[in-house]
């Protein structure tokens, strides 16, 4: 075995390349069971970020459903989710190029459904009964006003723009129909609430017209979150509400809502994409779910008639937001600190795993692998924040001297989301050639319960801040890191933390900003319907508060950012336009502080090619090598950075 070489921080040889990160790496989204066929998305970047619809037949055999250049992906929400159903092998499926409806029966091509521009599908659900789809519609046909969004049935006679069932809130989500067909369950919200804030269960009964004869008022409200209605095998509505504080799983049985399992751990998430789900029925007496304690996610058995969860004994620490439950099995992508996302069949008769696919075929010498550590520290008004910390691991390396090795801080995207466990190439890239990262679950992340994602209301930019700067300071009070050599990155949401940090507080030497907020009344008056009153909640009514969005804007204190940065911007981003990130860049030029901006065409809001993938990871490794004066083992195009 051969010695560890001495080498500087940041300079490692990794075989963990940028390419290998952007070019082997899936993104798994939707799960869909038909029978005993499996069906999955699959986001390509080596195919410039496709969504494919993937089968998984009873045979075994994998094949591709949707052929090229079928784009399996609504923009409905922008953030999109909920693009396919599967009825009786028979695929719906909301095509991005021109958001039209498509069916594709077995072994036949994509046939259009739906034929009106302007219209955007998701969520759908097969209602046999009536022959047609119910779904939600978001109508984008008046460029005069504000999208309209209503639940609506498609007749798979085809050429139907949908005719309207529900309509007369801002939002709707989550149609079911019970098993009998004679009744549909829906979510629905308005602004300025987002789905986590508040939602509404409703339940309403059908026509013979098909129509929608009578309708409540489940459950819900402007401070009561719901996710995931499902009806029972019997007939019964259960969900998951966060009236207790955590969203935890409920059922209306006899005109009561009863709790099944009251527990401080979530089995709900926050609703940014449409179709997600976790929790199943295996039986009318048993119902299979997962839930995250302290970031940490577990599957079990609630058996109905007890309350009792028995825990299933998984090799994994992340459970994605899908999962499905049918004939004996549970499907759902999960991963672990070892193992990458993958989907997943668990046989619940045997407990039999089967990995389906893995999210890379990237094979990582597990002496390689940093696995992270969950770490609490202390942070402002007395209160805990979280987080998990990745040391540095290279078994071919040590560090030269008696240096502390430097930290990059990373602020995830939301705000309300969540960090995951599950092996990241992305991470690994950084700890195997030296640099150590904290991944931070500020307040108003998801998964510790609703206070605690209540410390950001009316407050982002302050809370999210204090919270990476104290867990940085934390790592550093432990001899960890190197005080002096800390960047933060993060993006969107995560990339206005970032720029926070850097504007506001003087902890940070560097930092890389992906597509994130700079300008908060900008993104007010610009940004898409889904989020155009976030703010009210996370920093206040606009205008009313206009002094806020101002004061926590960097681009308006930029006479307060000293230290270099480097923004990474897709040009077709509706969610955070350009222009956040090219006014911060131009402030910081005329400062004269190094910075650089790499924009990438064809990109939207969260990178999707392989080829982007790979060129940000390289440029940021490049600028942090020019910020902290280490030589990269890696050969990198040059990046132009200004003022340096």
């Amino acid at each position: 075995m051969t010695a560890p070489r001495p080498a500087p921080y940041g300079s490692w040889t990794s075989p963990i390349s940028a390419e290998l990160v952007a070019s082997s790496s899936l993104t798994f989204g939707q799960i869909a069971v038909d029978g005993r066929d499996i069906y999955w998305i699959e986001q390509r970047p080596a195919e410039g970020g496709r969504h494919v619809l993937v089968r998984r037949a009873s045979d075994g055999a994998i094949t591709d459903v949707t052929p090229p250049p079928f784009n399996a992906r609504t923009r409905a929400h922008e953030y999109g989710g909920g693009a396919v159903t599967v009825s009786e092998g028979v695929v719906y499926f909301s095509n991005y190029d021109d958001q039209l409806l498509y069916r594709q029966r077995p072994g036949g091509p994509p046939e259009r459904l739906t034929t009106r521009d302007g219209l955007r599908y998701a969520d759908a659900i097969v209602d046999r009964r009536r022959n047609r789809l119910i779904c939600v519609r978001e109508d984008h046909t008046d460029p005069g006003r504000e999208a309209v969004n209503t639940l609506v049935a498609v007749d798979l006679r085809g050429g139907d723009a949908g005719t309207v069932l529900v309509s007369g809130n801002d939002f709707y989500a989550s149609p079911r129909l019970s098993p009998d067909g004679s009744r549909l369950a829906w979510l629905t919200w308005s602004h300025p609430n987002m789905p986590w804030d508040g939602t509404e269960l409703w339940a309403g009964t059908f026509r013979g017209n098909g129509s929608i004869a009578s309708s409540e008022r489940v459950v819900g409200g402007p401070s009561e979150s719901i996710f995931q209605p499902e009806w029972s095998p019997g007939g019964e509505l259960y969900f998951v509400s966060d009236r207790t504080g955590w969203w935890n799983l409920y059922r209306r049985q006899d005109g009561r809502i009863e709790p099944l399992c009251a527990m401080a751990a979530e089995f709900g998430r926050p609703q940014w994409v449409f179709g997600m789900s976790t929790y199943g029925f295996e039986s009318p007496n048993q119902i299979v779910c997962a839930h995250t304690t302290r970031g940490l996610w577990k599957l079990g058995r609630l058996r109905l008639g007890t309350g009792a969860l028995e825990l299933i004994d998984l090799p994994y620490t992340h459970i994605s937001s899908y999962m499905r439950v049918a004939e004996g099995q549970a499907v759902f992508t999960a991963g672990s600190a070892t193992q990458p996302s993958a989907v997943v069949l668990l046989d619940l008769r045997t407990g039999q795993v089967t990995v389906l696919k893995k999210s890379t075929t990237l094979a990582t010498d597990p002496a390689l692998v940093s696995s992270p550590e969950a770490v609490e520290f202390p942070t402002e008004g007395g209160t805990t924040a979280h987080g998990f910390f990745y040391p540095p691991r290279n078994p071919d390396y040590v560090a030269s001297g008696g240096d502390r090795p430097p930290l990059i801080v990373m602020s995830h995207g939301g705000p309300t989301s969540a960090t995951s466990t599950a092996l990241e190439a992305e991470i690994q890239f950084w700890t195997s050639r030296g640099f150590s990262v904290l991944d931070v679950n500020y307040g108003g992340s998801t998964g510790y319960g609703r206070p605690y994602r209540e410390r950001l209301r009316e407050r982002w930019g302050i809370v999210d801040v204090d919270d990476c700067v104290n867990g940085a300071r934390y790592l550093a009070t432990r001899s960890l890191v190197d005080l002096g050599r800390i960047a933060i990155r993060g993006g969107s949401a995560g990339g206005y933390t970032t720029l926070c940090a850097l504007t506001f507080r003087n902890v940070f030497q560097a930092g890389a900003s992906y597509y994130g907020v700079s300008d908060l009344e900008g993104l007010a008056k610009e940004t898409h319907k889904f989020e155009s009153r976030y703010l009210d909640s996370l920093i206040g009514p606009y205008p009313q508060r206009r002094d806020l969005y101002l004061a926590r804007s960097p681009i308006h204190h930029s006479d307060r950012l000293s230290c270099p940065v480097i923004f990474f911007q897709g040009l077709e981003d509706a969610v955070v336009p350009p222009n956040q990130s090219e006014r911060m860049f131009n402030a910081l030029r005329a400062k004269r502080i190094p910075t650089a901006y790499l924009a990438f065409e064809g990109e939207q809001h969260g990178f999707r090619r392989a080829g982007t993938i790979r060129r940000s990871l390289e440029a940021e490794l490049y600028f942090y090598a020019k910020v902290f004066g280490f030589d990269p083992a890696d050969r990198i195009e040059p990046v132009p950075i200004e003022n340096l």
